[in-house]
C-alpha cells in the first residue's frame, strides 16, 4: 500500500512532469493575455495597428495551444496531438463539404474577414475552432457528469454531452462571428426560423459531424494508464468555454443583440453551475 500511494509523489518529482506544469501555465498565461486584449479592443472599439483581425488570429493560436498543454496532463502527448487531428480533420472536412454543397450546414461563404482559405473554400481557422469546441466541452461535460464517472453507461453519456454541449456552444458563436465580425454569410433558404441568419439546418449540421468527430477521436481521449489516485477536477476546460461566451456576450452587446446576449449569460450561468457542482460532489 505504501509503495501505491508513493507513486504520484514520485511523479511528481519528475523533471519532464514539472516543466510540463510550467508549459501549461506558460501557455494559459499567454492565452488569457491575449483575450484581454481581444476584449479591450472589442470592447473600447480600438483600432490596433497592422492588418484588421490579427489579435483574434492570436488568441485563437494560444487558446488552441493552451487547450492541448492542459489536455496532456490527462493524456500521453500523442493521445492528445492525435484526438486533435482527428477533430480538426473530420470538422474541417464537413466545412469544406458544406462549402461545395450546402450539406450539412447549409448554403454559407466565408467572407476576406476570415483570412486565407484552405483549398480555396474554407477558412484557415476552422481546424482549430473546431479542436476547441469539441476539446473544452468535452472537459465541461466531463465535469458535470463527474458523481457518475464509475457508471457502467458513462462513456456514452460524456459523448452524448459533448455534442450537446458542442453544439450549444456553436450556436452562442454564430451571431459573433456571423453578425458582428462577419467572417462567414448565410444564404437565404427557405426555412422559416434562423438563428443570427444561420439556418437551423446548421446546428443540426454541428450536431451530425460532433457526435462523428467523437465516435472516432473518443479513443485516443481515454487514459488508459493506471491511476491509483483519483485525480482532482479540471477546470481549464470550463474557464475556457466561459472566457468564449464572455467574448461572445460584449461583441452581441456592442452591436445591441440583446436575444443572443441573453443565450450566451444563460448559457454561461447554466454551464458554470452544472459543472461546479458536479466537480464538487
Amino acid at each position: 500500500m505504501r509503495n501505491l500511494n508513493a507513486q504520484p509523489a514520485l511523479a511528481e518529482l519528475n523533471p519532464l512532469d514539472a516543466l510540463g506544469r510550467w508549459f501549461k501555465w506558460f501557455a494559459s498565461l499567454l492565452a488569457l493575455g491575449n483575450y484581454v486584449l481581444v476584449l479591450t479592443v472589442l470592447a473600447a472599439n480600438i483600432r490596433l495597428p497592422g492588418k484588421p483581425g490579427w489579435p483574434e488570429a492570436v488568441l485563437l493560436f494560444t487558446a488552441t495551444l493552451a487547450t492541448l498543454t492542459a489536455l496532456t496532463r490527462q493524456l500521453p502527448v500523442q493521445n492528445a496531438l492525435l484526438a486533435a487531428v482527428i477533430i480538426a480533420a473530420i470538422g474541417t472536412t464537413a466545412h469544406v463539404f458544406s462549402a461545395i454543397t450546402a450539406i450539412p450546414f447549409g448554403p454559407f461563404r466565408f467572407t476576406e474577414a476570415a483570412g486565407p482559405r484552405l483549398f480555396d473554400l474554407v477558412s484557415w481557422a476552422m481546424p482549430m475552432i473546431w479542436v476547441l469546441v469539441v476539446l473544452n466541452s468535452r472537459g465541461v461535460a466531463r465535469l458535470i457528469l463527474r458523481p457518475w464517472r464509475k457508471l457502467r453507461a458513462y462513456g456514452f453519456w460524456l459523448i452524448g454531452l459533448t455534442v450537446l454541449l458542442s453544439v450549444l456552444l456553436a450556436a452562442a458563436l454564430e451571431p459573433f462571428a456571423g453578425a458582428v465580425k462577419r467572417y462567414w454569410l448565410w444564404e437565404p433558404t427557405r426555412l422559416p426560423f434562423t438563428w443570427a441568419g444561420a439556418p437551423i439546418t446548421s446546428f443540426l449540421g454541428w450536431l451530425v459531424v460532433a457526435l462523428l468527430i467523437m465516435a472516432f477521436a473518443a479513443p485516443p481521449l481515454i487514459d488508459k494508464r493506471p491511476r491509483p489516485v483519483s485525480r482532482p477536477p479540471d477546470y481549464h476546460p470550463l474557464i475556457v468555454w466561459l472566457l468564449a461566451l464572455v467574448l461572445f456576450a460584449t461583441g452581441t452587446a456592442m452591436n445591441q443583440l440583446w436575444l443572443p446576449f441573453a443565450y450566451c449569460l444563460g448559457l454561461g450561468i447554466a454551464a458554470a453551475f452544472f459543472a461546479v457542482r458536479g466537480a464538487r460532489w
